[in-house]
């Protein structure tokens, strides 16, 4: 079949779109411009087309899938229907793609893309996820069996349509209220029949929802089930050692008391699906990360700069505990922050929390809010956030080995040393790298 995606450059969908591609099918796509993943997707033989146009949308095009960042006025969503077309959402088409597959869900507000890497490192089948792993160098892993592990997206309920056999919830934090209309009774409605869809649940016990959910489950309660955690600095990266119930010792790459969590959640699935505990242990130490959670670009004795894809106050808290672990293991004396806000609804939706998740770090600097097609909202950032008299830029600059803070197309500082990290899910990322 040809299979057409608009916003293919996104992270959920683009893995789509090779998935279909490894699986045999013509694929093609389109973006509003040139990215890592766009080009990536090129290299691996899908045309993209940059971009998007009513003309990239041929006669002959089986399916259009499109992404939820697509509104029902692009171009190519038009010219789609015009020709009667078979278009589908990213939401509605998870249901054809993985209805006869044996799926590995994973949810929750945050740990879902670290717990989806390792799962499918541990279980060595196919894997569909928000995030680029490091260990297969893609967000799409294709393996000749019937399963796979599939990271289920509860921002528009499309977690719905994700047919999953084994469920993982890691939290339940509310996120993307906007979509839910604020209603909490429906956003923890919408996790419940989730679980309910799995026959295997892993979940977190001490989750405020999940600790109440009336639902056979496998359990973890991690202030009594994890113990003994510590962390080892191993071939210039980190790794968290713990144990975890009456299981022995397990390490895992990767810094903090989230990493212990998540890798446990995904000890006790793989358990229940019949692997025994060594054999756990030891492909665990085969994970090797994912890009964008905690993602050390660069380290010697005098700095390291770091990016991380937390973009939600309790992610960015978490994140920032392990990066004051790492840079007392290392040896600097400051971390300093660049946050790129990411959505003014979520900045609004969480502001008291963002007002205090800072609080452990040295230096603040902050960009402007990456929309992701929002309207624009006037939030006094200066103001709201001047207990920690911060710092503001348009843009940062990567330059070798120090970080330059661009405001008005001119240099206003240059960092190059101590802990630099970088909060963010847009565009922050290559900016970080050099790349843009």
């Amino acid at each position: 079949m040809k299979f057409h995606f608009v916003g293919i450059g996104g992270i959920g969908l683009s893995a789509l779109a090779r998935f279909l591609k490894k699986k045999g099918h013509i694929v093609s796509g389109s973006d509003m411009r040139n990215t890592d993943i766009t080009r990536g997707l090129r290299e691996e033989g899908i045309e993209v087309f940059i971009p998007h146009a009513a003309k990239n949308i041929k006669d002959d095009v089986d399916c259009v899938i499109y992404s939820a960042a697509i509104k029902k006025d692009n171009v190519e969503y038009k010219r789609a229907k015009e020709l009667n077309l078979n278009v589908l959402s990213r939401k509605e088409a998870l249901k054809i793609i993985l209805k006869d597959k044996k799926v590995y869900a994973v949810a929750g507000a945050h740990g879902k893309s670290t717990t989806s890497a390792m799962l499918s490192s541990v279980m060595e089948c196919g894997m569909l996820i928000g995030a680029i792993s490091n260990q297969f160098g893609s967000n799409m892993r294709h393996t000749k069996g019937n399963e796979i592990v599939f990271e289920a997206d509860e921002s528009d309920e499309s977690f719905l349509n994700s047919n999953p056999y084994l469920a993982i919830v890691t939290n339940c934090e509310p996120e993307h209220m906007e979509y839910y209309g604020h209603d909490l009774d429906r956003f923890y409605g919408a996790y419940k029949k989730f679980l309910e869809k799995a026959k295997i649940r892993v979940i977190n016990g001490e989750d405020e929802f999940l600790k109440d959910l009336d639902l056979e489950a496998i359990r973890l309660y991690p202030s009594k089930d994890i113990k003994r955690v510590r962390y080892i600095i191993k071939d210039g990266f980190p790794y968290t050692t713990f144990e975890l119930k009456d299981l022995g010792e397990f390490t895992v790459r990767g810094l903090g008391g989230h990493i212990a969590l998540d890798a446990s959640l995904v000890v006790l699935a793989v358990l229940s699906l019949g692997q025994d505990v060594e054999s756990i242990k030891e492909k665990l130490k085969n994970y090797q990360g994912i890009k964008k959670r905690f993602d050390i670009l660069l380290s010697d004795e005098k700095r390291a700069i770091v990016d991380d894809y937390a973009h939600h106050p309790t992610e960015i808290e978490a994140t920032l505990k392990s990066a004051r672990k790492y840079a007392d293991m290392m040896g600097y004396d400051k971390v300093r922050v660049i946050w790129q806000p990411h959505k003014y609804s979520r900045v609004l939706d969480n502001l008291d929390k963002f007002k205090t998740c800072f609080k452990d770090v040295n230096e603040l600097t902050i960009l402007p809010v990456w929309s992701a097609g929002e309207n624009r909202v006037d939030i006094d950032f200066k103001e709201i956030f001047k207990s920690y008299n911060p710092k503001f830029a348009d843009k940062i600059k990567r330059d070798e080995c120090k970080i330059e803070l661009i405001k008005n197309d001119s240099c206003i500082e240059e960092i190059e040393s101590e802990l630099i990290i970088g909060f963010g899910a847009g565009d922050l990322t290559y900016q970080l790298r050099g790349s843009e």
